[in-house]
Order: C-alpha cells, then structure tokens, then sequence
C-alpha cells in the first residue's frame, strides 16, 4: 500500500502562480481564465462527492492539478482528461514532483473528452471535475452515457448550469439538462464555491452538483436517443403547448395530440411540467415504422437502449481543457455549446 501524501502536497497560491508563469499561461479577466488556488476548496470537493479509498475517479479538464492532487490524497486511482498539449505535457511533472508515492495511481488522456469512449485501468466508479463551463452539460452527459459503471458524480459549473441540472419540473430554470441529466442520476445542489478561490477572481458565482447513479436504467421501450429527441423539441419553443412544440417531431399537431394523449399527457400541457418518465412514454407513443427503441443499421446501442451513429462522439466540439468562459451563456445543447468552445478560454 501507497504511503500517505506529505501535508504540503497540494497546490496553494503561489504554487498556482509559479507553474503558470513556468508554462507561460497568463490568466486574465478578460479571457475569463481562473485557476483555484485553494486547497481546503479542492479537499472540501473531495469530501462532497464522498470519494472513498476504492474509488476510481475519472477528472476532466484538470488544468495545473489543483483537485488532481486532493484526489489522489483519496483515491486509489484517478485518470484525467485535459485538451490542452501545454496543461496535458505539464501534469504528470507536477504530480511525481508533489505526490510521488501516488504517482503509479495517476494515468493522464490528452484528448477532448468528448471523444473519449474509453480508458485505462479499471472502469471509473467516480466523475469529479471542474468541467470547462461553456461545454459543462454535453461533457457531463458523455460521460455518463459512455461510461456506465460511473456510481457517483459531483462537479463544478456555473451556479446558472448547476441550477438548471438540479431544477424540478415546473421550475422556470427547468429544461433540457434538467431532463437529460435525470435520465441518467439523482440531481441535486451540493453547494456553493466562493468567487475568492480562485485566481484571478471570476465574475459569475459557481456551483457544485451531485448526482447519484439511478441503480436501474428508466423503464421504458424507446431508446435514450428517442427520448432526448422528444426533450429537445418540447423545449425547443418551451413557451409553447406540447401540441404545437412536438408538430415537428411527430409529423403534424394532430400526430403529436395522438401521441400525447396515448401517453396520458394533456395535449395543452408544456415540457417545463414534464418528468423524464413522460418524455419517455411520449416517445413511445410515436408513429413510425418498426415502433419506438428500434435502432437503424450502423448505429451502436448503449446503456438504457441509447442508440448513437458506430463511431460517433456526438461531440459538439473541444472538451476536457481547463479552458472555458464562465461568463458565457450556459450551453443547453450540443448545438450551443458547439458555438460557445470557441468563445475565449476560461475557468478552472
């Protein structure tokens, strides 16, 4: 067995302030690029997400390994997933330089995460990241879609994201990630990170999420892509009634009425009101040939019967770096954030 980390292992202030002056990376408000700089911040995340000595944790978006090494304190292996060659190149130094008796228990992907459709070592019981905020909800997703054995996760976002994947229905942040992220775990707030952790101070407020694993997949015929088609055009046009936000997807208003109603949902009704369990009996309830879960030729089935084009990443651009814009919209979907990876880098 590993020794125990030395106390002073971790990264503090002027830690965070001399390996970035070494890699050249200049963080500024104006980018939005914040790096945390506090060690009780990082081990009080390591707390909350309940990670235990057998855990295998996967991190995305490291960055300069502020968590990384809290996370190594704890676990027993922990594999991250960094975009960035500079950040990639620089981490695993700084990991056998602070922790070297845990460095055997590190393994690093330098990769987009959302590419990534495996990794090494043992399967990932743990998703615990700063996720780049503008690719937070597609990134969150991914993971718990490609990696089923992940039990519990807890991150990091922007405090606007993170209430939108903890809202309920009827909320008025309630919506797409809301819905998606249920399909998959228990969502709840797990807390609030100060601006003052970080350096240099951001100019949004951040969140940490938790979400628990549902211990057997949603009962329901139609696949996850089948149903993620059903949330995004309810929400598509939110302020709308179902009857007229799902004409599109079903065919006609009166295709759409059929299968609202054979699912017991009122045709008048709006997605906001919606739980995860009726957007699934909606799209089980569509026309179409072959009935709802059918996949076609070429496309791979994952867990719950999702169904995704063989070889696809469903990528809506670069992840998994410690670069993301705080200050940006919230991406809701694929199709937003895949705008938004190419604003100006940002927290960590």
């Amino acid at each position: 067995m590993s020794s125990s980390p030395t106390p002073d292992a971790l990264l503090g202030p002027a830690d965070i302030r001399e390996l970035a002056a070494a890699l050249g990376v200049r963080p500024t408000k104006q980018r939005g690029q914040n790096f945390v700089i506090d060690a009780n911040t990082v081990r009080r995340i390591v707390r909350t997400a309940g990670v235990r000595p057998d855990d295998v944790v996967v991190e995305v978006g490291p960055g300069l390994g502020s968590l990384t090494l809290a996370l190594l304190e704890v676990a027993d292996r922990v594999t991250a997933v960094e975009i960035d060659d500079v950040l990639a190149g620089a981490l695993p130094a700084t990991i056998a330089a602070r922790m070297p008796e845990r460095a055997d228990r590190f393994a690093l992907v330098h990769s987009d995460a959302m590419h990534v459709t495996e990794l090494p070592g043992p399967a990932p019981t743990a998703l615990v990241a700063n996720l780049p905020y503008n690719v937070a909800v597609p990134v969150l997703l991914h993971m718990l879609e490609t990696f089923p054995s992940i039990e519990r996760t807890l991150v990091m976002v922007q405090s606007e994201v993170a209430d939108r994947l903890a809202a309920a229905p009827g909320s008025k942040v309630y919506g797409v990630p809301s819905v998606k992220a249920n399909w998959y775990a228990e969502v709840k707030r797990a807390g609030a990170i100060g601006r003052n952790v970080f350096w240099p101070a951001p100019n949004v407020d951040s969140g940490l999420v938790s979400l628990v694993r549902r211990t057997e997949p949603l009962k329901t015929t139609a696949s996850r892509r089948e149903v993620f088609a059903v949330v995004d055009a309810a929400f598509a046009q939110r302020r709308k009634t179902l009857r007229a936000a799902l004409a599109g997807w079903a065919g006609s208003p009166a295709a759409a009425e059929a299968a609202l109603v054979a699912a017991g949902v009122s045709p008048q009704a709006r997605g906001e009101a919606l739980t995860v369990e009726e957007f699934a009996r909606i799209a089980e309830h569509a026309e179409r040939p072959g009935g709802a879960g059918g996949a076609k030729p070429g496309e791979r089935t994952g867990r719950a019967g999702s169904s995704e084009p063989a070889g696809s990443a469903g990528s809506p651009g670069p992840a998994g770096s410690s670069e993301a814009a705080p200050s940006a919209k919230p991406a809701d979907t694929p199709a937003a954030a895949q705008h938004a990876v190419h604003k100006e880098p940002g927290q960590k």
